[in-house]
């Protein structure tokens, strides 16, 4: 899908040598090269073809199921619940507080969208087949997880788009599947990333760390290219803008991966590639061991450079999106490239530190974000 990059000279971890209609409605020099965004890679190393195929013939079902009920949206997709006004209010603003505790640095980008595309983000981030399914993987409730409680989840799933909800949370949801052309196969891979959870608690190979991504963070993109919109005078396939939502998710997963290592390793998880730890003469131990070291350091600069390069890859959407969205796309984008920065800022600590973006840097990255929403869709995708 696009050309190789040359990266590092350190063991090969990261990037190595080498239409839907919108529906109705960083800053030091030696980070700037994040912001052009650069050819897409005809491979990504750490994946085999197959891998990249089989996620490929998925976002292309996405793209197919949800250009397909674009048409047909509150006809066919959803049977419309009818709510109080005041209810269905109340339902979006428990989703809204869930993604503002939950999703600090994501929330700040959704405050910049329209009403509509906030509610609907709002319910699709907060409701249960995102940060509620993952609180019952990883929050208190994870002991009392089975296989049998994600099937009923799925049922549950069902009932949303089919109108029936079960309380407030999936009321939003099943609200916003009405308003916006959306489908259920991203919802249901996401649950299968909570699966994934369940069974495993180690990844061997960035391939099982993709897909992981995939399930868990890269359907979020996926769920939110109906709600964003693509800008009329985009001239690039939807396909394409689908991929960049899909970048931009596992960016932000793999970057998320990278700030909580330290607390992962507390509940015992360790979300690295095991066979790129050993690379650089790392294993478990020195995870759990929570000492910054030379390795460490080098390891940590390679997946780094890795998480950049997809948020990089994400760029090629972001200004192809309805003009009402481009802020807060970028805003998130650029955002979450600065927890990065806040890793290396910390000498790599991430073992006992947790990287953020205090208030003023975040507030100061706004107007830089605007910048880049001002350009126009591009033709040079292809």
């Amino acid at each position: 899908m696009c050309i190789t990059l040359s990266l590092s000279s350190k063991p090969c971890i990261g990037v190595c040598n080498g239409s839907l209609k919108s529906p109705k409605s960083m800053v030091t020099t030696a980070r700037t090269e994040v912001i052009t965004a650069p050819k897409r890679p005809n491979t990504f190393p750490g994946l085999t073809k197959q891998g990249i195929s089989d996620i490929d013939l998925r976002v292309q079902e996405v793209v197919r199921r949800q250009s397909w009920t674009n048409s047909l949206v509150g006809e066919v997709n959803c049977r419309k619940p009818r709510f109080e006004p005041m209810f269905i209010d109340d339902a979006y603003d428990k989703c809204r507080n869930i993604c503002a505790e939950y999703a600090k640095t994501f929330y700040l980008g959704t405050l910049l969208m329209t009403k509509e595309r906030q509610k609907a983000i709002w319910a699709i981030y907060g409701n249960n087949e995102t940060l509620r399914t993952d609180e019952l993987v990883d929050g208190p409730n994870a002991e009392y997880m089975s296989p049998a409680v994600l099937e009923r989840w799925e049922e549950r799933l069902q009932d949303i788009f089919e109108g029936r909800p079960y309380d407030m949370l999936d009321a939003a949801l099943s609200d916003t599947v009405c308003n916006f052309p959306l489908d259920t196969k991203p919802f249901r891979d996401m649950i299968e990333g909570m699966r994934m959870d369940t069974r495993k608690s180690r990844y061997e190979s960035f391939q099982e760390l993709y897909f992981y991504c995939y399930y868990v963070a890269g359907t979020v993109g996926l769920m939110s290219v109906p709600v964003m919109g693509i800008a009329p005078e985009s001239s690039v396939s939807a396909y394409t803008i689908y991929n960049a939502a899909l970048y931009l998710g596992i960016g932000n997963q793999l970057t998320n991966i990278l700030r909580d290592v330290g607390e992962d390793a507390l509940r015992g998880r360790v979300y690295l590639p095991q066979d790129e730890l050993a690379q650089f003469g790392l294993t478990d131990k020195d995870v759990f061991s929570r000492k910054v070291t030379d390795a460490w350091r080098d390891f940590m600069k390679e997946q780094i450079i890795r998480a950049r390069t997809f948020f990089n890859l994400a760029e090629e959407g972001a200004s192809q999106l309805d003009k009402d969205s481009r802020w807060p796309v970028w805003s998130s984008l650029m955002l979450y490239r600065k927890i990065l920065d806040a890793i290396e800022d910390n000498d790599y600590d991430n073992l006992t530190k947790r990287a953020y973006v205090g208030r003023t840097k975040k507030l100061l990255t706004l107007p830089l974000a605007y910048t880049r929403a001002l350009s126009k869709p591009s033709l040079y995708l292809r």
